[in-house]
């Protein structure tokens, strides 16, 4: 049974897991998209919606609250200006497309990116 098991685990204990899922979610406001193994992508999806989400709010208390979460300064103001393209949007803010396997070791690849 899998009652409350709720995210996936990657390899990784609790606190690399998190800050790996926070700069990948910061890559990804930066550069609006990143390139990485299919499991990770579905991962951060949630995490990137959220943040967009609070972002969205755009006063000060969203900037607080987004400073918190990411690792970078950067990743903030850029979250604050990609957030005002989605204004009318509910949801939905990024697509995953599948790249195929990796030639080293045969991960599934996958480019998360911002709609």
């Amino acid at each position: 049974m899998r009652h409350r098991n709720k995210g996936v685990i990657l390899g990784r204990t609790k606190e690399p897991r998190e800050m790996m899922l926070r700069n990948l979610a910061a890559s990804i406001l930066i550069h609006e998209f990143a390139v990485t193994t299919k499991a990770k992508a579905k991962a951060v999806q949630p995490i990137v919606e959220h943040l967009l989400t609070i972002a969205k709010a755009g006063d000060l208390t969203a900037r607080r609250r987004l400073l918190a979460i990411l690792p970078q300064d950067e990743a903030v103001v850029k979250a604050l200006e990609i957030a005002k393209r989605y204004e009318s949007r509910n949801g939905g803010y990024t697509r995953i497309i599948n790249l195929g396997q990796r030639q080293g070791d045969g991960a599934e690849q996958a480019r998360l990116e911002l709609v």
